[in-house]
């Protein structure tokens, strides 16, 4: 369960960086939601492959590693806050950079600063949201990520919505850039201040956290990321080429898993403080490989929805649990930096996830390929025990031979 780390923030202080961190969750979401359902239409537009779009995304992912490095140093300078707006703002800049491009290498570049946009975002949110839930004293971390699936959701609505008024695709994306800048003006001043924790007397080295426990959540991050990515990418066509079905009921399937990852995500605070990480995890983890083996044996279009709808149960809670256990492993002077470090495995995850259900598929076919996200999910089961790991004290860290990751 979770170690409390006592903080003194006044309680008006820490609703309002609850709520405004929640919001940069969701305007993250908004966005990606925005820009990702966009990009038939400017596949149209600048006359590029499909393999040129799944190679876009797969690319963003791994720039926003870089992203994610860079909020890591930003946030040691200044502080975690101040990461956060610039990210926010980057992504803003980068979407207008998007709209108003004329050819596939303008298009290409915006995306490219889009990804270290996205993921200081990343890191820098979550930051925000292990400080935030450091000085609540209890888990709330899922609930940020919830605001993330509400954000996704309604960037996909908008986007749905304003091209059914007939607006083209540049005044929609535009409109997008807009709605995060003028957020991010909103909640910058509420965000609490955290990083750049050091004092003059205290130089910076190495991250001190035990290797093993860090890089077994990792690979739970890079799991979990894997499976969410290939749904993401894999299923409706899974639904469309395998099981014959329409394209209105295979664009279903994401929309299944999204609506029961939200209520994942809005219920997971609850069963952890209940049962514990560990068990939620191993739960999860059953429940996704119990949908994704309906997905695999599914003969009809409505089996293979209710697959993913079931792993949608299961599976998003894992994420916003490594970030919980991730930030009580690390020494409190050091907590942004392993944050940093271990959003890095999200964009491994989305690689992987997209290489190896891609690969299996070309290889033979989709129904094949999603034998990888059920056997990724088995082996979440496996890693559920790093979810709670020991608090590193200053103490200990002083006293005790410790691993490093650097």
């Amino acid at each position: 369960m979770l170690d409390t780390r006592p903080v003194n923030r006044n309680a008006n202080t820490l609703s309002r960086a609850r709520v405004s961190a929640a919001v940069a969750f969701g305007l993250q979401g908004f966005m990606l939601a925005a820009l990702l359902t966009q990009l038939p239409q400017f596949k149209d537009d600048l006359g590029f492959s499909d393999s040129l779009v799944v190679g876009a995304v797969v690319g963003v992912s791994i720039v926003a590693g870089v992203g994610s490095v860079v909020a890591e140093q930003l946030a040691k300078a200044t502080s975690s806050r101040t990461t956060l707006r610039v990210g926010l703002l980057v992504i803003a800049a980068a979407a207008v950079f998007i709209a108003f491009a004329s050819s596939t290498t303008t298009f290409l570049a915006a995306f490219a600063f889009y990804g270290i946009g996205l993921g200081m975002v990343d890191a820098a949110a979550n930051m925000q949201a292990v400080s935030i839930q450091h000085a609540y004293g209890r888990v709330i971390l899922s609930s940020f990520h919830a605001a993330w699936s509400v954000g996704a959701i309604l960037g996909a609505l908008f986007v749905s919505a304003f091209s059914g008024f007939g607006l083209s695709v540049e005044v929609c994306v535009l409109i997008a850039a807009a709605v995060v800048a003028l957020g991010c003006w909103a909640i910058g001043p509420r965000l609490l201040h955290t990083g750049h924790q050091r004092t003059s007397d205290m130089p910076a080295g190495p991250l001190s956290v035990p290797l093993w426990p860090f890089l077994a959540l990792g690979a739970a991050m890079v799991l979990f990321y894997a499976i969410d990515f290939g749904i993401g990418n894999w299923s409706a066509l899974y639904l469309k080429e395998v099981l014959l079905s329409d394209a209105s009921t295979a664009a279903l399937a994401m929309a299944a898993y999204q609506i029961t990852a939200l209520i994942s995500r809005l219920t997971g605070d609850y069963w952890v403080r209940r049962f514990g990480e560990i068990a939620v995890v191993r739960v999860g983890a059953t429940v996704s490989v119990v949908g994704l083996l309906v997905v695999v044996l599914a003969q009809a279009p409505a089996v293979a929805l209710a697959g993913f709808f079931v792993v949608g149960l299961g599976a998003p809670v894992v994420a916003p649990l490594c970030f919980s256990a991730a930030g009580r492993l690390a020494p409190p002077d050091q907590t942004d930096a392993v944050i940093a470090r271990i959003n890095m495995f999200n964009y491994a995850g989305t690689v992987i996830g997209g290489a190896v259900i891609g690969g299996l598929a070309w290889a033979t076919d989709l129904r094949i390929g999603f034998i990888a996200p059920l056997l990724f999910a088995a082996a979440l089961f496996l890693l559920a025990p790093a979810f709670a790991p020991r608090q590193v004290s200053t103490a200990a860290t002083e006293t005790k031979s410790r691993s490093t990751t650097s």
